[in-house]
């Protein structure tokens, strides 16, 4: 099925009679890949050595170098005040990495690689989750193990269906596993958990890009859910710390 749609219903022989570079194409579009190559074939010969890193370096080399983008264009010192009405001496904005092609890729494939067998689905509170579940969602599918993103809204939509979570109807009792960018108090994914079983799906857990370490995962163990981090907002700092000292922290 999959041939007879990439060569457009083409037989070999009449894809062989079709001149040049679009014959080529056609026929090495045909060829079945293994899943992981996917995201790579038929480009792969275009690609530069930072783009095939981001694509298919091993997990843990890949979780590296997203610490030192993290490190790099998401954390910053100063005086701030967080969304959870607290101050604090730093702030670590995650869509300066989850909006860059790059940090995308790098997180859905180190997310999606963290989800347990029946995993139904992948969700989270928009705003911060949104670039997560839809990169995870996209990456799934190159992966051969598809799974829908759910958007969680913080307030239901003024119009239409009125609905707090956008995204395919899924059938009761799905495994949604939830993910955020960075948690502190831990309310807002919190959030996003209560407003999943309240449409009748299962939590499984909890998935954080950074813990900033201020009770989020206290909260989370209150309520009996799972959670893990990618991160520690420990790691970011030290990272940051060695790029600050080597002149490499753009600002």
């Amino acid at each position: 099925m999959m041939e007879e749609w990439w060569g457009l219903g083409l037989g070999k022989s009449q894809r062989a009679d079709i001149p040049g570079e679009v014959g080529s194409i056609l026929t090495e579009l045909a060829t079945p890949v293994p899943p992981c190559s996917l995201l790579f074939t038929p480009f792969a010969n275009s690609m530069t050595d930072a783009s095939r890193l981001w694509a298919s370096a091993p997990l843990q080399t890949l979780k590296i170098e997203l610490l030192t983008l993290l490190a790099r264009y998401a954390y910053q010192e100063g005086t701030f005040k967080l969304s959870s009405g607290q101050s604090s001496d730093y702030y670590l904005n995650g869509k300066q990495v989850t909006l860059r092609g790059e940090g995308a890729l790098a997180i859905a494939r180190l997310l999606l690689a963290q989800l347990p067998a029946g995993t139904g689905a992948v969700a989270g509170l928009t705003l911060g989750a949104d670039p997560l579940v839809s990169g995870v969602s996209v990456v799934s599918a190159y992966e051969n193990r598809p799974l829908p993103a759910l958007i969680v809204r913080k307030e239901a939509k003024g119009h239409g269906t009125q609905a707090y979570i956008e995204g395919p109807t899924l059938p009761p009792a799905t495994q949604v596993m939830v993910l955020e960018d960075v948690v502190t108090t831990g309310k807002s994914a919190l959030l996003a958990v209560e407003r999943l079983e309240a449409a009748g799906y299962r939590v499984i857990g909890i998935i954080a890009l950074v813990d900033r370490e201020q009770g989020g995962r206290e909260l989370y163990a209150e309520r009996g859910l799972n959670f893990t981090a990618l991160f520690s907002i420990g790691e970011v700092q030290e990272r940051y710390r060695q790029l600050n000292q080597s002149g490499k922290i753009v600002y």
